[in-house]
């Protein structure tokens, strides 16, 4: 079900001996390329929209802290931080595969400040996300996200969702977790050290680095400007006295966690590992307009496995395309229902996943061969990383 850094073999072996012939939903070549088409207009609605929601939350947090309106200070910052909450991985998840823009600079000027704001390393992450792409869930070359996978709803966790979030750490899922962990990593990888390497997802971070020694570099030097950006507002904030500057900004992503948690973690949870069928290992699910523009999409997340090459506000559509050979999206609310029941049955039974019912064309084979849209995974692949994906 799972697997622990010492049955890894080099990732250099697992791109040579691992092969996964991933079944895709039917989709015309011409209509791929369709949906696959960038939008600088699109990719300002979404990027340009959410760093104004952003700057509009921030803003009435000050001006409601500097006229001692606590009430509607406290009320604000809370909306602050669950919009802020999704720049922490989601935001530069989808600039990091470079299908937002059109024009590919675009991206990248989103991608890094949205980075150091939410203490992200996009470095480290397109190395590992490129592999969790091409072996999804397959624990020799994925190590982004290892089954089981605990859905905590626990009253001390939940604390932290609701207020600051503090003190979690990913243990299976690559990323740093609240906010101490997350400084102490940043202080770590900014001195080339692994943080808590007995972490398994510390384990993958650290293959990854002896697989990619040039990202890791890039990493050590974006985790160092990151420590000086935040410093520096640290310093004004003191040196000014407006101490609600870094809660504003340093600590914006970790306040009101709740929202990117409980989205979030329905990507994978509770879904099966080794298999070569995405619509078994991971789900989409239906949101609201505003949680999924907040999640830039990413609820049609099966689509998005299937076909990475299709821009994020192009995924619904994309769906519709799809719908008849993949599982009916369920509701945030059943996808948990569905996770907390399948945590419960694995307590007695370890081996148990949960097998999800699919339309009988799951019967049909994977042909082996895909064309080089369909395998895309947009510009996510590092230099080191761009090889050709096993074709049949």
């Amino acid at each position: 079900m799972s697997a622990d850094r010492e049955s890894f073999a080099p990732l250099s072996t697992v791109r040579q001996d691992l092969r996964v012939s991933w079944y895709r939903s039917p989709l015309s070549a011409a209509r791929l390329r369709e949906l696959s088409e960038r939008s600088d207009c699109q990719g300002f609605l979404q990027a340009g929209g959410h760093v104004l929601l952003f700057l509009l939350t921030g803003t009435l947090s000050y001006v409601f802290w500097s006229i001692g309106a606590w009430p509607s200070f406290f009320f604000f910052l809370f909306l602050h931080g669950t919009v802020t909450s999704f720049f922490s991985g989601i935001a530069p998840h989808e600039l990091g595969h470079g299908t937002v823009f059109r024009t590919r600079w675009i991206n990248r000027l989103f991608l890094y400040p949205i980075s150091v704001v939410s203490w992200f390393d996009p470095f480290d992450y397109n190395v590992s996300h490129t592999y969790h792409h091409r072996y999804t869930l397959h624990p020799q070359g994925d190590g982004e996200v290892l089954l089981p996978l605990h859905p905590s709803v626990g009253k001390t966790f939940l604390l932290q969702m609701f207020t600051v979030n503090l003190f979690t750490e990913r243990g299976r899922t690559f990323g740093k977790g609240g906010l101490i962990r997350s400084v102490v990593a940043t202080v770590k990888i900014a001195c080339g050290l692994i943080d808590r390497p007995y972490l398994p997802s510390q384990q993958w971070l650290s293959a990854l680095h002896e697989d990619q020694p040039e990202e890791h570099r890039k990493s050590i030097r974006f985790a160092r400007v990151t420590l000086f950006i935040h410093c520096s507002i640290l310093i004004v904030s003191i040196v000014t006295g407006l101490w609600v500057i870094p809660l504003l900004i340093s600590v914006g992503p970790f306040i009101a966690n709740w929202l990117s948690y409980f989205i979030g973690l329905t990507q994978h949870c509770g879904l099966r590992d080794r298999v070569a069928d995405f619509r078994k290992c991971v789900r989409s699910i239906r949101l609201d307009p505003v949680s999924e523009f907040l999640y830039w999409r990413m609820n049609w997340h099966t689509e998005h496995h299937m076909y990475a090459s299709v821009p994020c506000y192009r995924l619904k559509a994309l769906s519709r395309e799809l719908a008849a050979d993949m599982p009916p999206p369920k509701t945030l609310v059943g996808a948990w229902r569905e996770m907390l029941e399948t945590w419960d049955r694995q307590q007695s039974d370890p081996n148990y996943q949960f097998d999800v019912p699919v339309p009988k064309s799951a019967a049909r084979k994977a042909t082996g061969q895909v064309s080089e849209l369909e395998s895309s995974l947009g510009d996510l692949a590092p230099d080191g990383l761009k090889f050709k994906p096993n074709l049949g």
